[in-house]
């Protein structure tokens, strides 16, 4: 099955696999990628008409220091919806004509954002509305830097006082961001926010849930594969393990694991990979001891 899908570049935060979790959790596919792919990667990836939007994730860099990572232009070539989220957003105003400037003192915790504008991203969303009826946002800051000046076509979205622009949008263009973090759930309404961008702004469709991913998996698996053979590197750890299993359910005997165990693993481990995979899984794998 084919599904719409949102791509999150990863500019190195801690909490990058937190915003693919809320967005699955919105039943949307996405995939987590490096933010250094190139223009041509990003053109490639949005060929087939599946791409709905992409997340800037976060990061503990500055983006007007010159060995720092930028977002590909072809993001903002797309004319799909971008949100940028907290080093995100810099990157956006940076990259789209604003100014980001170094702060004097580190905002990290929790804070009470003032949603300005009555955007899409933020309309209606508010923790509680102040005497004066503006709507308020508890949110979980972590930065140093901030916007000082968005980019041609964009609006404040959101201000903290210590923050002016804790959130600008370009709703023509439809992009936004924000300089919380809506993925932790520090920031009680994040997961609406970006339910909001995912369902509404990028109008994915919500029809990817994990329960049905191994199904598709082993299908995808199979086609693939065919008739041949597949040797997989198996570790013990999650990654090849997962994969070792999902392959194994898709074509059986015809995949074999080579485990090398190379002495550094915790007591007994080794014994425990084989137990898994042989004893109970019934895959073939072969044992090098290399301690």
């Amino acid at each position: 099955m084919s599904h719409q899908k949102i791509l999150i570049l990863d500019f190195g935060s801690q909490v990058t696999q937190l915003i693919a979790r809320r967005v699955r959790e919105a039943h949307v596919f996405c995939e987590v990628h490096p933010c250094d792919v190139t223009d041509d990667w990003i053109r490639a990836y949005a060929k087939d008409g599946n791409l709905k939007g992409v997340i800037l994730s976060g990061s503990h860099a500055s983006v007007y220091e010159d060995t720092t990572d930028k977002a590909p232009a072809a993001v903002f070539e797309l004319g799909v919806p971008v949100l940028g989220i907290c080093y995100g957003m810099q990157a956006m105003a940076h990259q789209l004509g604003g100014k980001v400037e170094g702060g004097h003192m580190r905002e990290f915790g929790f804070a009470d954002v003032r949603a300005r504008g009555h955007t899409a991203l933020l309309e209606g969303i508010a923790d509680f509305t102040t005497p004066e009826g503006h709507g308020m946002l508890n949110v979980w800051m972590s930065h140093g830097d901030k916007v000082t000046e968005m980019p041609p076509g964009f609006k404040l979205m959101a201000s903290t006082d210590s923050c002016p622009v804790a959130g600008m949008a370009d709703e023509a263009r439809r992009f936004y961001g924000v300089q919380f973090h809506p993925e932790v759930t520090h920031t009680r309404l994040g997961a609406a926010i970006l339910q909001r961008f995912v369902l509404q702004i990028c109008g994915t469709r919500a029809d990817w849930v994990m329960g049905d991913y191994i199904t598709e998996a082993v299908e995808k698996i199979r086609a693939q594969v065919g008739d041949e053979e597949v040797i997989l590197g198996l570790s013990g750890g999650v990654d090849s393990s997962v994969a070792a299993a999902l392959i194994h359910r898709a074509i059986g005997d015809q995949l074999t694991c080579v485990f090398v165990d190379h002495g550094l693993l915790r007591l007994n481990e080794g014994d425990m990979v084989m137990d898994m995979f042989v004893g109970k899984l019934h895959a073939k794998v072969v044992r090098v001891d290399a301690a």
